[in-house]
Parts: structure tokens; sequence; C-alpha cells
């Protein structure tokens, strides 16, 4: 769902909006369930959690609830927040996307592979960030040891170097996931 629109002195077009939307890992025995995004949809071929954009109306834990419900079909039960990330592509002002990020280790059902892409669950000391987002190395093993965080993520234009980001971590840890 776009928050707010926006100027920004370096972007051509003045009616950009920042997309917000929802991330969701899901964990369970050491496992940590990956989709590897399908051709033509945003983030092609990363391994990531399921997600995506929020529907107007919709709160953020609605939209990840729904988005791990549509992309793997599993139904999460309890959801965790673990803070937010804003991610700039490019010179702007303000982020291209803000994605909040929830943690569940309790779901029914089996997970089954969507138009969205392939599904596997990777042990958790062999995650592939060498095949996912640049950041995610920064912000996942915060996540998995059930820290909350918020942050900037810089990428270039096209999203494929991170130029730079900053991430605060809560002094408390919540419960390990």
């Amino acid at each position: 769902r776009p928050t707010k629109k926006h100027i920004t002195p370096h972007s051509p077009d003045q009616n950009e909006m920042t997309i917000e939307a929802t991330l969701c890992i899901i964990i369970r025995d050491g496992r940590i369930l990956l989709q590897r995004k399908a051709a033509g949809r945003f983030g092609e071929g990363k391994w990531n959690g399921p997600g995506g954009k929020l529907r107007p109306g919709e709160t953020p834990e609605e939209c990840a609830r729904r988005e791990v419900y549509e992309e793997t079909g599993l139904h999460v039960n309890t959801l965790r927040h673990h803070g937010t990330l804003r991610h700039y592509f490019g010179p702007k002002s303000e982020p291209d996307w803000t994605v909040h990020h929830f943690s569940a280790s309790e779901y029914e059902g089996e997970p089954k592979e969507s138009e969205e892409g392939e599904l596997r669950w990777f042990p958790l000391d062999r995650i592939p960030y060498d095949q996912m987002w640049q950041d995610d190395i920064h912000w996942l093993p915060l996540q998995i040891e059930g820290r909350r965080f918020q942050g900037r993520v810089y990428f270039n234009s096209d999203g494929s170097r991170m130029l730079r980001h900053t991430i605060n971590v809560e002094s408390c840890p919540s419960k390990p996931i």
C-alpha cells in the first residue's frame, strides 16, 4: 500500500510512492523456509521469505498472514514482529519500500509452491546468502536470534548492489524463535 507521495530532488517522477510491504520468515526444527522468486517477480531469482505489498486498509500483520498463505499454503499461528527496514533504490529522500519483518515458527498445513516461486527448507547453518538480497546477511541473523531492529538499506538504482546500510538493534532481545 503506498504510504505517501513524496518529492525527491533526484527523481524525474514527482509522484513516486513508498510501497509498504511485509516479509515473514518461517523457522521450524532448525530450518528456514525460503522462496526463490519466479521470473518476472520483484527479486527474481533471489531466495527470500514470503511477503508482499499491503492492501488498502490492511495491517502489516494481516498482510503477513495473507501473503504467507498465498505464497506457501501455510496458515501461520503466532507472528512475531521484529521491526522495519526502509529500502532505497538510487538517490532519494524517501524509501522505495518500507518492509515490516515478521517471523513464525508455528503453522498449519504443508508448504505448497505458488506462482511466486519455488519453496525450499534450508538448515540454519546453510542459508544461501550469496543467492539473496545483499542486505539479508545483516538482518536475517538478528531475526533468527529473535532480535528487534530498525534500519535503512541503500542500493544502486537497479538493486544489483548494496551501497550501505544502517541497522539499529534493540538492546534487549526477544526470545529466540
